[in-house]
């Protein structure tokens, strides 16, 4: 699978070859839910099919179709899916995510990619990550308060011990022998050799320092989200001591996955950990916003914001999140344009005003209904 936050940020979304096609659908994780989505992932690439050939022919179509067919008949894939499915696709690339959040159906062929719905998922101000670690490998996962999933290392992040020492590793001959243990209740004596313990404890901290390079690198850039360490607590002081990661929080969880009775227990406890920042976030925006719009440094008029929006002017702006608004916001000028028509192709005034935030350097966050502090389902904080 492909990683969001890192397209993302690679800007890979802007790369594309038209003709581009856009695909979106809600899935099921368990049976026998699931059963059907395979069936709507075929009806969705036929609504492409039928567009494409408005415009092209046949030889053209299928080598873009081909592999889209193809990931209908992977039974593995639709097996293990998430809350919704992405797929992007031009003449040069494709792309599938597996995304944390149900998506409304999508199918559509254009100049460029439809990415809104994975704007808003990458904007929503609940995700963050969290590092598993232990002495002799790393897992990485990545959750919102409904749910928290194992993803795979990007490409240059060593997951084992092994992978990131190398040849560097103490010498794997020089083990630790247990001697006892075996009746009586009594638990086993190590005995290092040759201060292996010592050599134990370096390689750990060499381990735990590629771990850290690698993580910022490959996936804290990236994303910006929170990071999370679980770990047993004797080695959260190493971690964080060494750590130059920015993202990495204060609080960490003093349990390993492993040590835990499913995947649940695990999302539970990391959200217990998370929860009070996040609303501390939420509450020092809208806490922001209010002092701000007192001195006209803030606002929640749609048209206002626009206008503000394209000069520049937006620091930080909430967006309320499944909240839409039919219409289209002119990049150059803010002004707006709304239509009551609910095709899914038609433009959404917040998604749209949200990316000219994000183009102009700006912030986008997606705050539930619950916690936006306007009627309006936007709130803008000027730079000036």
């Amino acid at each position: 699978m492909n990683s969001v936050n890192q397209d993302a940020a690679a800007g890979l979304w802007d790369e594309c070859g038209p003709p581009c096609l856009s695909l979106f659908q809600p899935t099921h994780r368990n049976h026998p839910d699931n059963q059907q989505d395979p069936i709507r992932f075929k009806n969705l690439v036929k609504v492409l099919e039928e567009s494409l050939r408005q415009k092209f022919e046949c030889d053209e179509i299928q080598p873009l179709l081909e592999p889209m067919l193809a990931l209908a008949e992977d039974h593995d894939f639709w097996n293990c899916t998430f809350d919704g499915l992405a797929v992007l696709r031009d003449k040069n690339m494709l792309r599938v995510y597996k995304l944390q959040r149900p998506v409304a159906e999508l199918a559509v062929v254009a100049d460029s990619f439809h990415t809104k719905p994975l704007l808003r998922i990458l904007q929503s101000a609940d995700r963050y990550q969290v590092l598993a670690l232990n002495r002799h490998e790393m897992r990485l996962f990545e959750g919102n308060r409904d749910a928290l999933d194992e993803i795979a290392p990007a490409d240059g992040v060593p997951r084992t011990i092994t992978e990131a020492l190398g040849e560097e590793l103490s010498d794997p001959r020089q083990t630790v022998s247990a001697y006892g243990g075996t009746g009586g209740g009594q638990a086993p004596m190590h005995h290092g050799h040759g201060g292996r313990k010592d050599e134990l404890d370096h390689d750990a901290e060499r381990f735990f320092r590629v771990v850290d390079r690698a993580v910022l690198e490959h996936h804290s850039k990236p994303s910006g989200l929170p990071l999370i360490l679980a770990a047993l607590p004797e080695h959260h002081h190493m971690f964080h001591k060494l750590s130059h990661n920015p993202c990495l929080i204060s609080e960490s969880l003093d349990v390993h996955p492993d040590a835990l009775a499913s995947t649940d227990e695990f999302r539970e406890r990391v959200w217990q950990t998370i929860e009070p920042r996040y609303l501390a976030r939420l509450a020092g925006l809208v806490e922001t916003f209010g002092s701000h719009k007192s001195k006209g440094l803030a606002a929640d008029d749609l048209a206002e914001v626009a206008r503000a929006a394209v000069g520049g002017r937006v620091a930080t702006l909430l967006i309320e999140a499944r909240r839409e608004i039919p219409g289209r916001v002119d990049g150059s000028t803010g002004e707006l344009e709304f239509d009551d028509l609910s095709h899914p192709e038609l433009d959404d005034v917040l998604d749209d005003l949200g990316s000219v935030v994000l183009k102009m350097g700006g912030e986008v966050v997606v705050v539930p209904p619950e916690r936006m502090s306007t009627e309006t389902g936007i709130a803008a904080i000027y730079r000036y």
